[in-house]
């Protein structure tokens, strides 16, 4: 919510869910009149959502929109709202916004990051750190590398500008290839992305969770990537088929992976990806 949040009354209540509680005191510092609630699991939002005008969560609990009689607007706390398609033609005048574009610049600083940290294959000197190791190795530049991002909406095109900031040829993919985006030299339509693969050091998945970005990357597409190449997921972990990405990895058909999102999360504790020391495993962002 912001100051521009259209007037509410006392009578207004704003349940969050899966939350920290600091974040119910903030709603209430900044919006005074409204009535805050905080559900931390699903028990708890089962109890209280049919108190609620407004709900602010990262997803939406379908489950329990038979029980939300009173629910006027879903706030999405990240920029997917993919959550509440189940039941899109049952929302009637329930008003659904999100916040496309405002992490685009805080995830665009996290790829980069992680592209930084496989280029140069920080984990080893973290782990020659930890054992006391000393051996030193030379380092390669970014500026030069290849750069692709499957998405360009507003983060994607964050990503593709940090990267051409570092000196990256910077190529990518979205539906309308006709309207140029800054800092990308090349665009390829969706049905061309076994090429933008072939081209690619470093291939970052912005896309939103729709039936066509559902295993986007699977065994055919990672047998097109180079031995060097490393994929970024900070979109939906059911763009990539996870299993598919893990035998890749094993076999050293590609050199890596940053992941932030999961098929299934949180990530199970026996999967192989968490120990994998050519994979960067992270619960931060969310792409859309």
């Amino acid at each position: 919510m912001t100051s521009s949040t259209p007037a509410v009354g006392n009578a207004v209540t704003v349940l969050l869910y899966e939350f920290p509680e600091e974040y119910a005191q903030l709603v209430h510092k900044r919006f005074p009149s409204v009535r805050v609630l905080t559900a931390k699991d699903a028990a708890s939002l089962d109890e209280q959502v049919s108190q609620a005008d407004v709900l602010l969560a990262h997803r939406f609990p379908v489950e329990i929109f038979d029980k939300a009689l009173r629910l006027r607007w879903f706030q999405c706390a990240s920029a997917g709202i993919d959550t509440i398609l189940p039941i899109r033609d049952r929302i009637g005048a329930l008003i659904v916004t999100n916040v496309r574009g405002m992490h685009g610049e805080v995830i665009a600083d996290y790829v980069m990051t992680g592209i930084a940290m496989m280029h140069w294959n920080l984990p080893q000197f973290l782990h020659d750190q930890s054992r006391k190791a000393w051996h030193p190795r030379a380092l390669a530049p970014l500026a030069g590398q290849t750069l692709s991002v499957v998405g360009l909406g507003s983060i994607g095109t964050a990503i593709a500008r940090r990267g051409k900031a570092f000196g990256m040829t910077v190529i990518g993919s979205k539906r309308d290839i006709n309207e140029p985006v800054d800092g990308v030299a090349k665009l390829f339509p969706p049905e061309s992305v076994a090429e933008l693969l072939r081209l690619s050091d470093f291939v970052v998945l912005a896309v939103p969770h729709v039936p066509e970005t559902v295993r986007l990357i699977g065994r055919e597409q990672l047998r097109l990537m180079r031995r060097s190449a490393v994929p970024v997921n900070i979109a939906r972990g059911s763009a990539v088929a996870e299993s598919e990405l893990t035998e890749a990895l094993k076999a050293g058909t590609i050199a890596g992976a940053v992941l932030d999102v999961f098929e299934r999360e949180p990530l199970a504790a026996d999967s192989p990806l968490w120990t994998m020391s050519n994979v960067i495993v992270t619960p931060i962002s969310r792409a859309g």
